[in-house]
């Protein structure tokens, strides 16, 4: 199984699942070599490294895309369901999801894991820590309460 670790925060967690931080339209062609059906967005279009046409890019590539807006500053339990569902009805396909770092989705990942799904609780969380340690309100939206009065913290820089 071949990885694209140049690409930003690049994560396998199965061998069906692969995550990033924001893909370049050349790294979404690469995404698609693997075999990938379907990319997933939890970055909002509107924040800084987004590309402005990805819906459109990947449409090209032949996968499909699922948009899951996720305001950094106030993840929500909506936003959780809407990627719960997204995840249960894709089971079995070949997916890549991704924000615009991979903060996003790796906490979503972790809160995931926490229900039994996907891998393991304890591996969901090391893939969120080589990555971040949130804080605040991202703190709050995993279930770690300890660390809500912490600010996000990111592995290389702060910790």
């Amino acid at each position: 199984m071949r990885d694209l670790t140049h690409i930003l925060n690049w994560r396998r967690l199965s061998g069906t699942i692969t995550t990033s931080g924001q893909p370049s339209e050349a790294e979404l062609a690469e995404i698609k070599s693997l075999g990938v059906t379907h990319i997933v967005n939890l970055g909002p279009h509107h924040n800084e490294g987004a590309l402005a046409d990805e819906p459109e890019t990947v449409a090209g590539l032949g996968m499909e895309y699922i948009y899951i807006p996720v305001e950094f500053d106030h993840p929500t339990d909506a936003d959780f369901d809407a990627f719960r569902r997204t995840l249960e009805g894709l089971e079995e396909r070949s997916i890549h999801v991704h924000c615009i770092y991979n903060a996003r989705v790796s906490a979503f990942f972790y809160r995931y894991a926490r229900t039994g799904r996907v891998l393991p609780e304890a591996k969901a969380f090391e893939v969120m820590d080589s990555i971040w340690r949130p804080g605040a309100d991202w703190a709050h939206f995993i279930g770690d309460p300890d660390a809500q009065d912490q600010p996000n913290r990111y592995a290389g820089e702060d910790y």
